[in-house]
């Protein structure tokens, strides 16, 4: 288990209430180091006053410490939730691949269907380490974050070969459907809570290829080259598998392919 679970909205309110006692600080610590000059003196408000800003800026180093330490406990369990949650997710991956394999098997055997139906088990109790239920109380249980993977569980249990046997293909279909829709409306909400942004460059074109073009440049070349006639002139261990690698080698530089250009002289026709 993770302990307490830092979800985002937690450590939004966490973040508000240490920068609102800071803040508060800060402008407590302002007030009376600008007030106790002006109050008479002598008087209750300057000795007040002054008191104040003393002890403050004599605690001001341990005030410092403790809201750092705050934070890096805080920021701490939600690096932690946000791991259980990525590992969670893996699992949910996983299950609906075995799920969606499940479905393509025209005859299952009941042991398939028991380790598929495990899998998805496994991930639908683990969730409990990362969330707990939805109104849960000491006397009610509440209701499961994340309903979709119990309609996957029932969907599922549509196949099942000791209770249904035979299975038609159009069946299987509809099962693999239900599960793909309900596995897209959990990815839509479950993947909200890791923050994720925008890839600085996306590829947002379909078919999308190699912009650079083959080769290195002449110093990377030169160095090769340099590599090459360093370790040609060792004695090869066997001189069979040195042939071999250059011929392979050769082979492969003047093959094209999707990636990779060759001069036409050398391309094959």
């Amino acid at each position: 288990a993770v302990g307490e679970a830092m979800t985002r909205r937690k450590l939004k309110a966490k973040l508000t209430y240490t920068f609102l006692i800071i803040g508060l600080t800060l402008v407590l610590a302002a007030v009376a180091r600008f007030s106790y000059p002006l109050a008479e003196n002598g008087s209750l408000a300057a000795i007040g006053w002054q008191a104040t800003y003393d002890y403050l800026k004599d605690m001001s180093l341990l005030i410092a410490t403790a809201g750092v330490a705050y934070l890096t406990n805080v920021f701490q369990k939600r690096s932690s939730f946000i791991d259980s949650l990525k590992e969670e997710w893996r699992d949910v991956l996983h299950a609906k691949s075995a799920l969606l394999e499940f479905t393509h098997i025209e005859q299952p055997t009941n042991q398939q269907y028991v380790a598929t139906f495990n899998v998805l088990s496994e991930t639908i109790d683990n969730m409990r380490t990362v969330y707990r239920n939805v109104g849960e109380t000491q006397d009610m249980i509440g209701l499961y974050p994340f309903a979709p993977l119990h309609d996957m569980r029932r969907v599922l249990q549509t196949l099942n070969p000791a209770k249904v046997g035979s299975v038609a293909e159009d069946q299987r279909k509809q099962v693999r459907d239900a599960i793909l829709q309900a596995f897209y409306a959990l990815r839509e909400v479950f993947l909200e809570e890791l923050d994720l942004e925008e890839p600085s460059r996306p590829l947002l074109i379909f078919g999308g290829r190699r912009t650079k073009k083959s080769g290195a440049p002449r110093w990377a070349r030169s160095w090769q080259d340099r590599q090459a006639k360093r370790h040609a002139s060792l004695a090869a261990p066997d001189a069979a598998i040195d042939a071999m690698h250059q011929e392979l080698y050769d082979k492969e530089q003047s093959t094209p392919k999707p990636w990779r250009e060759v001069p036409a002289a050398t391309g094959k026709a």
